[in-house]
Parts: structure tokens; sequence; C-alpha cells
């Protein structure tokens, strides 16, 4: 591969090429290798396999640092430009807006979500957390997954959207850390839960199909803590021996939570609803997203079976 070249630049190995870039910048391998966060002699090794390719050497050594040799100084114009031709020939993608229900990103599509941008590097997506009833009802979004009841999807979302879908009936029982309960210590009644410290999601304060456990937590004088989080609210059950209400689900999410069914006679559900905004839905990358969602509830259908 020679410098006269006007390719060669594209043709190097992208890991080299950056040990390259940061080597002319800081003019110092110690700097340069704490910038990548490698070991100086890794450094040293990539910048002799690319000296070696080039059959050039791309840097002159003095007393007080590093500087480009010629050949050094045309290696680095030239992925300058190579840099610039690049962002310049980049096209602008739609800014896809998906608003999903906090524990329902956290919970179940989490994982997808971040294996769709790994397969499709240059999607613009907007994700956005849905905390409260107000949150839903104020968002513009061209996807909304919220949780709502099992008959209804309102209230919902206050824009014109499509004919909201539900995509899981979710159960909620009071769930704890195996680590921190015995099977023979394991609360029955609610009586038994008095032993426990309780851990509520300020959210769940609000749901109406909650009231059973509501009136439980908002009974207690002690042994109680409110969360806004719930993320937080998921360790404090984790590591503690905190007992909080959770999707039945959650065993499949974490084998270390286990659920405390037959506490409570009136069961807790809720439903998971999607609507696609009317002006969204004939689009490619929102329909893409579509997909993704049917697909994901679609494969964790044991989850919500019961």
């Amino acid at each position: 591969m020679s410098l006269m070249e006007s390719t060669f630049a594209a043709n190097i190995d992208p890991v080299l090429a950056q040990s390259f870039r940061v080597s002319a910048r800081c003019g110092c391998f110690m700097q340069a290798a704490r910038s990548l966060n490698i070991k100086s002699t890794q450094l040293r090794k990539h910048l002799a396999q690319l000296e070696a390719q080039l059959h050039c050497s791309l840097f002159n050594h003095h007393d007080n640092g590093l500087a480009l040799s010629h050949e050094g100084l045309a290696l680095q114009a030239q992925l300058i430009a190579l840099a610039h031709e690049r962002a310049a020939s980049v096209i602008e993608q739609p800014l896809i807006r998906l608003a999903v229900a906090e524990s329902v990103l956290h919970d179940i599509l989490g994982r997808d979500l971040v294996a769709l941008l790994r397969r499709n590097a240059s999607v613009r997506l907007d994700i956005i957390t849905l905390d409260s009833e107000l949150s839903l009802q104020a968002v513009s979004a061209d996807v909304v997954l919220w949780l709502g009841g099992t008959d209804s999807p309102l209230p919902g979302p206050s824009f014109a959207m499509s004919e909201p879908q539900p995509l899981a009936q979710l159960d909620y029982l009071p769930h704890i850390a195996k680590r921190y309960s015995r099977v023979a210590a394991r609360p029955d009644s609610l009586d038994d839960l008095a032993d426990f410290m309780l851990v509520q999601w300020q959210h769940d304060r609000q749901v109406e199909s909650f009231r059973p456990w509501n009136s439980v937590v908002d009974q207690r004088l002690a042994g109680v803590v409110q969360l806004h989080s719930y993320a937080l609210m998921l360790e404090m059950i984790r590591c503690s021996a905190c007992i909080g209400l959770l999707p039945r689900y959650m065993s499949q999410f974490d084998r270390g939570l286990i659920a405390l069914p037959g506490l409570f006679d009136q069961p807790m559900q809720r439903q998971v609803w999607m609507a696609v905004s009317a002006e969204s839905q004939g689009q490619a990358d929102v329909q893409m997203i579509i997909e993704l969602l049917h697909n994901t509830f679609n494969e964790r259908r044991e989850w919500f079976e019961h």
C-alpha cells in the first residue's frame, strides 16, 4: 500500500487509524495510550503494524516528543479528508420518537432495543420514558406503549393516533428476593407482612387496580419505603428483605426474585397498550419499530401466561 494511492486511507484498519490519529494529536506515546485506554506497548504495536503496511516511518522521534514525518503528515491529511468525505455522505435519517412505560422499557424492551441499535447504527431514535399518567397525556411520539386498564386504554395519549392495540395482560403480585426468604418463613397472609419492610414505586400509588396493595402500604406507620425510581425499587427488593409489588413475569426476568401468591383475594392487573401516531404509521422506520415490539412480546408470551 502506497501513500501515493488516493484510496489507501479508507483501507486502513480503524483501530490502527485511531491509534495513529491520537498519537499524532498528543505527540507522546504514553499520553496517547492513556487517552485510548490501552497500554503503551499495545499502542506501539499498532503503529509498527501500520508502518509495516505503508512501508514508511510515520513519526520522527525527538528528545521532547514526537513529530510527524513527511509521510505521517500526508497520512494525517488523507485521514482528515476521508472523515470529512464520510460525514458529507451521511444521509439524515428521520427521527423516530418511541414513548414507553418505564417498567416495560426496563424489563421487556431494553435488550431488544439494544440489539436493534447494533443492527441499525444509522437509526435516529428518541426514547421517552413514561412514569406517570400526566407524562402519558402530555407526550408527543410516533409510537407509544403504556400501561392501562385491562378493559380500556383510557386514559391514553392525547394526540391523534391509531386504534390502541393490547399487547399483553400483566398480573401483579408481591415479590421478595429468594436469598432473604426461606420457604418456611415466607408470608402467606397479610398479617405476615408486618414482619417485612415494604417498598413502593410512587407511580403505582395512582393505579386503581393496585388498591389492595396500596391500602396495605398506606396503613403502615413504619417499615415502608417510597421510591420515585423503578430501577431503585427493584434493587431494594433484590438486595434487602423488602417486599414490593411487581409483575408476575419478574421471576422470568430475574431468577433471584420470587412471587408471593395468595396474599390478596382480588387480582391486580394491567394491560400493555400500543398506539401509533396517525401522521407516522406509514413510515418505514416506524413500521420497523412496530415489528420489533410485536416480535418482542410474542417471543416473551410465556412471561404473561399463567
